[in-house]
């Protein structure tokens, strides 16, 4: 993963833990989609019990595997919305950098 944006310079991974976030994203997914899956298969009595249980434990295995990419995306849309980048704790330390840059 870059360290930052090309075109507007904004941190991927702006402090230890951040992406920790987009596990909710992933996992939050994940869960919905195997829920309707299930509920889908249950009532429309598609797979024995058996194979929805093998079948949705691929999905849910395999799925975040695929899935963490996006979610890295989504949960950076999210912050970006509600704590936009710079904040002012991250100007300062931009601004710190370019004066010791500077000097």
């Amino acid at each position: 993963m870059n360290e930052s944006c090309a075109v507007c310079g904004r941190r991927f991974n702006r402090d230890p833990g951040y992406l920790l976030g987009s596990v909710y994203f992933n996992y939050g997914v994940t869960a919905m989609i195997v829920v309707a899956a299930y509920f889908s298969m249950f009532f429309g009595d598609v797979l024995p019990n058996i194979g929805r249980l093998i079948t949705l434990s691929l999905f849910a295995t395999l799925f975040p595997i695929w899935f963490f990419r996006y979610a890295r995306a989504l949960w950076m849309a999210f912050d970006e919305r509600w704590d936009p980048w710079p904040n002012e704790e991250e100007l300062r330390n931009v601004d710190r950098a370019a004066n010791i840059e500077g000097e």
